[in-house]
């Protein structure tokens, strides 16, 4: 039988190797971030698509990575290792291995995971071919890249003029001048993209900005040489997913229609703005009000004046203790987003909404 005879039947007659056949043929989809917000879209997208490259920023210069970062010359191995986890098929047993994080000794505050990247990174005698070894080992759906393998720093400019370096420190200097980040940069400016990176950008049917923190982990990956360019190029549907709050440090009062601008400046490019319409409660957004943190809603008319399309979908945790994407209804909305604006034809466009109908 074809792909929409497979459409026409009851969901429960469908035999699960149709869906496993749906995945192997889904949309050449890159994820390009950070953080938990990129580790979460992961987590959800691969129930849609196999055909998935997280682009990873490689600036985080705090906790443990910032640690192995300062003492081995290491690239910062923890966004790198949650993204790995979440495209992990492995048994839950080997996660919480990974994930266990060291509470006493010299090793405090390190996670196994973050150690076992850096001796791949040893052994093999370069961060690329550990992280592609790690991709390996924990048969990974897809593929996790590092957006370049040189050591940089990120640099930040304030409303007055000031500039501060390093993702920590930026944050620590929002929070105490309560000034505006203007933009960011890198040090040394000009860092070439890892080539595969560019190679999936070029490949990619959906191109994804976030979710995650917007001057730490989304853009970074634009400043980077080629990466802006290849995008921009790219006939591919360029998603950016808006954040759910605002974000205290580096976000705070700013519009959703901010967010997408200053995507713009650094050399993003957006066609749609997926973002989350599901009522925050208000005792879990009230939580969030010492911090100065507001749920994101679009102003319509602006973006209409930008030529950027919206679309919305309840996309909030449930577990009510953060005001974050679900990682299911998440990458559901971004599939049906997909399917909205940029169907595909024939069997392969069939397969994409029989996943529809099983999210």
């Amino acid at each position: 039988m074809d792909a929409k005879t497979y459409l026409e039947m009851p969901y429960e007659d469908i035999p699960e190797q149709i869906f496993d056949l749906a995945r192997a043929t889904g949309r050449k989809v890159v994820a390009i971030g950070g953080g938990t917000g990129l580790s979460t879209l992961l987590l959800g997208l691969k129930e849609y698509t196999e055909n998935i490259t997280a682009i990873v920023a490689v600036t985080d210069d705090g906790g443990g990575s910032g640690v192995l970062r300062r003492e081995f010359g290491i690239l910062p191995p923890g966004d790198i290792r949650n993204c790995i986890l979440a495209l992990a098929n492995t048994s839950s047993t080997l996660g919480e291995l990974l994930n266990y994080r060291f509470d006493s000794g010299s090793l405090q505050g390190q996670s196994f995971g973050n150690l076992f990247l850096l001796a791949l990174n040893n052994l093999y005698g370069s961060f690329a071919e550990g992280v592609a070894a790690m991709n390996q080992i924990l048969a990974v759906t897809g593929q996790v890249l590092p957006v370049t393998c040189q050591n940089v720093d990120l640099e930040a400019t304030f409303a007055d003029g000031s500039r501060v370096v390093g993702e920590t420190s930026i944050t620590a200097a929002k929070k105490e001048r309560n000034l505006d980040i203007r933009g960011v940069s890198l040090i040394p400016a000009k860092v070439p993209a890892l080539p595969q990176a560019i190679e999936a950008i070029e490949e990619a049917e959906l191109i994804i900005l976030g979710p995650g923190s917007l001057y730490t982990s989304v853009i970074p990956n634009l400043l980077v040489g080629g990466v802006a360019e290849a995008i921009t190029r790219s006939k591919a549907l360029k998603l950016h997913v808006l954040n759910v709050m605002t974000q205290e440090g580096e976000t705070e009062g700013y519009s959703a229609v901010d967010h997408v601008q200053a995507l713009m400046r650094h050399g993003g490019a957006v066609d749609v703005c997926l973002y989350n319409t599901k009522e925050i409660p208000a005792k879990l957004a009230a939580r969030y009000m010492p911090e100065g943190s507001e749920p994101l809603m679009p102003d319509v008319k602006a973006f209409r004046q930008l030529g950027i399309r919206l679309f919305g979908g309840d996309m909030l945790s449930r577990n009510g203790q953060l005001a974050r994407h679900d990682p299911l209804r998440l990458a559901y909305n971004v599939m049906l987003c997909a399917e909205t604006f940029a169907r595909r034809a024939g069997a392969l466009g069939d397969y994409d909404r029989l996943l529809l109908r099983k999210g």
